[in-house]
């Protein structure tokens, strides 16, 4: 495998693939990781799936919880009092229940300069060739494999690298889609923002009100994102100052220390002792998704494939979750324990979760012009204008019951911008490495994205419950191991076992059998709420810890049922 891009999603096909034990290469053409804090949003599963990798902990060494980040403020300046605040990413009363039953991870605040290291570390702890300063200037097929050529941006040598596959992780500019003839669609450019990332101690203005965002609605003729979006990094020395610009107008490489202390200030709406500029940089709005992530044994990912605004927090998740669905495939067909086909059902399965996620992103976007609108602020208007429209929010009179009431209706119609469980858990693939059952989904009321239901149903991520296994507290997640299927079996399940003993000698494919319920405790009756079949029926999970398949009950052939099963997911 040769991995080009040490971003979330090239590093986490590395470390996965490290762990089933599959021989690559990862070239990055910078230097290093991430030299700014750029996504910092990481959800429940992107945790879940670093738990599987073995550094959940060392991931959430270096973060910060929700807890201490939970609010999302709007504000006109810092020093000023807030026009509204909303708790955010399951900390509320109301949905902290919600986040604790979908996963037995949190959420957490954590910018990629900090996640990347961690990757990297446990990559080189592995003994993978992870080579930085390696730029890839060009891709040829030649037989069954690709051949690359790539630089070495130190001495200004070249080398060749051979590989039956290739892994496109190179982010927005990426040259492998393009050498697999792959291209992207949808518009670019939207909007231009700038990052001007910081230290300086803000404690004054937001330990009292813990925002991992706070957002700016200064009145008054400004652009998008008005005086700017503080970004909490770390609390609360540590942020980025996220605003919109117009390239025409502004160049950021001339952009001076002593002019982003401005702006910074401005925001602020005083003076701030000993700011630390720790670099300025731009990006592009788009709305971007490759109709197809992969050709010819190239499988691109990540920025790569899908590029969108950071609303809902989706671009770092999705990249490691693109990573993790591939791995598992290409380490069982490296293996020769699948069919090559296999790996068609990563493009059939990322590629309209990414379509989807890039829609979600733009529809957040434009959710957020509702607050402004709500308390009276709108194009057109002058400055006094607008402190009069802000005014009118602490009028006692009907003015101001009707602006409080709209304020809070635009709050609510947001919720699922800060509380998007449904999307970072629920989301599930409707065609691809799984056989389906006739049963339908389970009814569904409520918003997709911010309410989360859990099902068996094939395609779904198996739904997390709490377990004990040797007096020790588990989860349904922690039952699957490295590159085994896990089925998981109720009180009458001794057919499993013998099916899944059969199965696995005769594929070479490990299939273990759980039976919950007995060996292992279900003592908050989680798993039996959560099933969906009989104590006679199974849910087979893939090491993706999404289910593949399901039997209600118990088959007449229990192993030729499930040795079908497995040939049809692994294209045997």
């Amino acid at each position: 495998m040769l991995i080009v891009g040490a971003g979330p999603a090239g590093l986490t096909a590395a470390l996965a693939l490290a762990k089933f034990g599959i021989e690559h290469v990862l070239v990055e053409k910078y230097p290093g990781t991430a030299h700014s804090p750029r996504a910092h949003i990481v959800n429940p599963r992107t945790v879940e799936i670093m738990r599987h990798l073995g550094v959940q902990e060392e991931i959430e060494a270096v973060s910060s919880p929700h807890e201490r980040l939970r609010h999302h403020v709007w504000y006109t300046t810092l020093n000023q009092p807030e026009i509204a605040r909303k708790e955010a990413w399951g900390t509320s009363p109301h949905r902290k229940a919600d986040y604790l039953a979908a996963s037995p991870c949190p959420s957490i605040n954590c910018p990629q300069t900090r996640f990347e290291p961690v990757l990297v570390e446990a990559l080189r702890d592995a003994g993978s060739d992870v080579q930085f300063q390696r730029e890839l200037l060009s891709m040829e097929r030649e037989g069954d494999h690709w051949v690359s050529t790539i630089l070495n941006r130190e001495d200004g040598t070249t080398l060749t690298v051979r590989s039956r596959y290739v892994i496109g992780a190179d982010g927005a500019r990426t040259k492998v889609l393009g050498f697999a003839g792959l291209d992207i669609e949808g518009p670019s450019g939207l909007f231009h923002a700038a990052n001007i990332w910081f230290k300086a101690d803000l404690s004054r203005y937001l330990a009292h009100r813990p925002g991992v965002l706070t957002w700016n609605m200064h009145p008054g003729p400004q652009p998008p994102l008005a005086l700017g979006t503080f970004i909490c990094m770390n609390p609360f020395d540590e942020f980025v100052l996220n605003r919109f610009y117009d390239p025409e107008v502004e160049d950021l490489s001339e952009m001076t220390e002593e002019q982003a202390i401005g702006h910074i200030e401005r925001a602020v709406g005083e003076p701030v002792d000993d700011i630390e500029i720790l670099g300025i940089s731009g990006w592009k709005v788009n709305a971007q998704v490759a109709p197809e992530y992969a050709r010819d044994g190239v499988f691109c990912m990540g920025d790569a494939v899908h590029r969108h605004p950071p609303t809902n927090g989706l671009g770092l998740n999705m990249s490691v979750a693109d990573a993790y669905n591939l791995a598992w495939k290409l380490a069982l067909v490296l293996r020769d324990e699948a069919g090559a086909e296999l790996l068609d059902t990563y493009n059939s399965e990322r590629q309209p979760i990414g379509a989807t996620g890039v829609d979600r992103a733009i529809k957040s976007l434009h959710q957020a012009t509702a607050i402004q609108e709500a308390v009276g602020l709108h194009e057109g208007l002058s400055e006094e204008e607008g402190w009069e429209a802000l005014a009118s929010l602490e009028d006692p009179g009907p003015l101001g019951d009707e602006r409080r009431a709209a304020l809070r209706a635009a709050l609510d119609k947001n919720e699922n911008r800060f509380n998007a469980l449904g999307l970072e858990v629920g989301y599930h693939y409707d065609e691809g490495a799984l056989v389906h059952d006739e049963t339908p989904y389970p009814p569904f009321e409520g918003d997709p994205v911010l309410d989360f239901q859990t099902t068996t149903r094939p395609g779904a991520r198996v739904p997390h419950a709490r377990l004990i296994r040797n007096g020790e507290q588990i989860s349904t997640l922690d039952l699957v191991d490295g590159l085994e299927f896990a089925l998981l079996v109720g009180l009458d399940a001794e057919h499993w076992f013998e099916a899944a003993e059969k199965v696995s000698a005769e594929l070479g494919v490990q299939v273990v059998a759980h039976r919950i319920g007995g060996d292992i405790l279900d003592p908050y009756w989680e798993w039996s709420d959560a099933r969906e079949v009989g104590h006679a029926g199974a849910v087979l999970v893939r090491p993706d810890r999404h289910v593949t398949w399901r039997s209600v009950d118990r088959p007449t052939d229990a192993a030729a049922e499930l040795s079908r099963v497995m040939r049809t997911v692994l294209h045997l």
